[in-house]
């Protein structure tokens, strides 16, 4: 069962910024950040799907996804956070998209234990 590994979770004041990082030893084309916030639904925030960011309205502006390939990690830099940024960040690999939506992503093959954000306003 491959696993992937998040670090850079914490505790920040809105308007902080923090940088999770994701190792993905697995040869994948598509990965992404998955947010579980309190009450709510799991929902990718970020993808890069064949070199092609993208995000949840929410994070624009934001929220960086990006990938370091000899590295293998994946990377979501996060900046002027907000209390509803918080919840547990997951990375993951291979995703699972809707057949009429490429563009929506419903899951993934890989995931990573998940990662604590929490912002105080």
């Amino acid at each position: 069962q491959v696993q992937l590994q998040e670090s850079g979770g914490g505790s920040v004041q809105a308007g902080g910024f923090l940088r999770l990082s994701c190792i993905v030893p697995v040869d994948t084309l598509s990965m992404a950040w998955f947010r579980h916030a309190p009450g709510k639904d799991r929902e990718a925030v970020a993808t890069i799907i064949r070199g092609v960011q993208r995000y949840t309205d929410s994070v624009k502006g934001r929220f960086t996804i990006s990938q370091d390939e000899a590295q293998h990690t994946l990377y979501l830099q996060m900046t002027n956070l907000e209390p509803e940024d918080t919840g547990t960040y997951y990375c993951a690999a291979d995703l699972l998209r809707e057949p009429g939506d490429p563009t929506k992503v419903t899951g993934a093959d890989y995931w990573g234990q998940g990662t604590q954000v929490t912002v105080s306003s």
